[in-house]
């Protein structure tokens, strides 16, 4: 059997699960190494020596692995030149990079100028790995078409001319897979009411809730009738637009917050109608996913990552976002078993096993 160590320094939300059901799914001998989802900025730029140490800590015979899996968080050039002086180490081991995310295309805040140390050091880190998989379609784009910037701003000293296409040889697409048991257990058949709203992102400024909140005003205007289930995690600062949503709609919320437990996190989703996203940046959409899995019609931008994994009919444009809500809400339907399975079963592990075991050992 394949040994894997897997080295993830923002151990949390959807690297969490996706690490929880590789390891479930794909068969092979695991040891992980993880640090707290906190700072992620330290982790790029520190988790790389820190992993050093954990792995010196092993005896001669733990150190000799197969595969090596890390994160984009982990600055994969630092550990790859760390590695040379451990001792017992296997230097044949594959190393392989999940990229969940990309710092070539993150929206930075306003006053934030650092974006192009954290690019550089996705940049290096993916031209030493053996093995590179993006989320999504959009995710890979975005990140080479970044790659391409970044050596164009470079003097014409730099002349790099086969870089992108290494880099584009050794990548592949493989969506993080979802185990939808729990959803599945979970979800109820048919609308209860009036229409319930799901909106289940980070509460954070690139997830747009100020456009969400516009839009829920608009509806309201209309004399539209919903309620609302507002989930997702929130941080030490929380946009202005979630008082808003709070204050004006407070006799429409069902929930409001955090969710902790993963099984009354589905619960509540199951409860919901549509699920909507007003995302600026998404480089995939497992909250959305999961939603339509319980049941949920999705109302999504189009564009982003969006238009690989939706339909047309779900995808609104900005001219068309309101008009195409208040007809969802109207209609007030979800979608049934057969209908959510088909609309999100490829996206589930016991579709994507195999292609993860493939790239992990034998691409």
């Amino acid at each position: 059997m394949k040994h894997v160590l897997i080295l993830e320094p923002y151990y949390g939300g959807s690297h969490k699960h996706f690490l929880e059901g590789l390891q479930q799914h794909v068969s092979a001998r695991y040891v992980l190494f993880t640090l707290p989802a906190r700072k992620w900025k330290m982790r790029m730029q520190l988790s790389a020596p820190w992993f050093i140490e954990q792995i010196k800590a092993l005896s001669a015979e733990q150190r000799w692995f197969d595969t090596v899996l890390c994160s984009s968080f982990v600055d994969v050039a630092v550990l790859r030149a760390l590695l040379l002086r451990v001792q017992g180490w296997n230097h044949d081991a594959r190393i392989c990079i999940y990229f969940h995310e990309n710092q070539m295309t993150y929206p930075q805040r306003h006053g934030q100028c650092d974006g192009h140390q954290f690019a550089s050091i996705n940049f290096h880190s993916a031209l030493v790995a053996d093995a590179i998989a993006f989320n999504s379609s959009y995710n890979a784009e975005t990140f080479l078409s970044g790659c391409r910037k970044y050596l164009k701003s470079a003097s014409s000293e730099f002349d790099l001319p086969s870089t992108l296409g290494d880099l584009q040889k050794k990548s592949r697409i493989l969506f993080p897979g979802i185990d939808f048991q729990e959803i599945d257990k979970s979800r109820r058949q048919t609308p209860v009411g009036v229409p319930v709203i799901v909106w289940n992102h980070r509460w954070e400024h690139d997830k747009n809730p100020e456009g969400f909140y516009q839009v829920l005003t608009e509806l309201k205007r209309r004399r539209i009738d919903f309620r609302l289930i507002v989930a997702g995690k929130s941080f030490s600062t929380v946009p202005d637009s979630f008082i808003r949503i709070q204050q004006q709609f407070a006799e429409r919320i069902l929930h409001f917050g955090f969710v902790s437990s993963y099984r009354d996190y589905i619960a509540l989703l199951c409860q919901g109608d549509i699920v909507v996203s007003t995302a600026l940046h998404e480089f995939y959409g497992i909250a959305v996913i999961e939603a339509v899995r319980a049941g949920c019609i999705p109302l999504l931008p189009d564009r982003l990552s969006y238009p690989e994994l939706f339909d047309n009919r779900y995808l609104y444009s900005e001219d068309n976002f309101v008009d195409m809500f208040e007809r969802a809400l109207l209609d007030n339907c979800r979608h049934d078993v057969d209908e959510a399975r088909r609309l999100t079963e490829r996206f589930s592990w016991h579709q994507l096993a195999g292609s993860y075991s493939e790239w992990l050992f034998f691409d």
